[in-house]
């Protein structure tokens, strides 16, 4: 009696993978921007699975390139080194193609940073936005230390502080609220590239 395909066929069969959607060719690079809580890296992640680009978080990166954590870089330089640091790292992740990049939350502070993701060609800014208060409860449920959020007061300014250059320095800006990281996805890609 034949019961369907064996163990053995099952497990040789091709996997079907779709095909990552159509990019317009002058995009080489996705840059997302965003407070902390906006999902920059969860989105980055599902983004570049999607479209079968590289993942690339510029904390990471330049944590890789100079040895140090953010709060170690900080601790022995103070903000103004760290920054040109940043800078730095920045210059060289914009030198990727396929690749999506998700930025430290402060990196729009500087306008070297901003005049990088503005002037380097093939480069698309997305800004991942939230009110203050979604944004603060969805890293409340992290299990990351965040010593900014220590003073929500504190946190709140700055938020306010860096919302205005997100939106100048975004190509496409998607309101993250109501939506889960899939539903993110989804918008950017329909807005991007639909």
């Amino acid at each position: 009696m034949n019961s369907g395909p064996s163990l053995d066929t099952m497990k040789t069969a091709p996997k079907i993978t779709a095909a990552p959607p159509a990019l317009p060719p002058h995009i080489r690079r996705l840059a997302l921007t965003g407070f902390m809580g906006a999902g920059k890296s969860t989105i980055g992640h599902l983004l570049a699975a999607r479209l079968h680009w590289d993942f690339l978080d510029l904390d990471a990166h330049l944590e890789a390139r100079t040895g140090a954590t953010i709060p170690e870089l900080f601790a022995r330089h103070g903000e103004a080194h760290f920054r040109r640091l940043e800078s730095a790292a920045l210059a060289s992740a914009l030198g990727r193609s396929s690749t999506i990049l998700a930025l430290g939350g402060g990196t729009p502070e500087e306008l070297t940073n901003r005049l990088l993701l503005e002037q380097t060609p093939g480069t698309f800014t997305i800004f991942l936005d939230a009110p203050f208060p979604t944004l603060f409860d969805r890293c409340m449920l992290q299990d990351i230390a965040r010593p900014v959020l220590e003073d929500p007061a504190a946190a709140q300014i700055r938020f306010a502080h860096r919302h205005p250059l997100y939106r100048r320095l975004a190509a496409l800006t998607i309101d993250t609220a109501d939506l889960t990281p899939d539903q993110t996805v989804e918008a950017i890609l329909a807005t991007t590239f639909g």
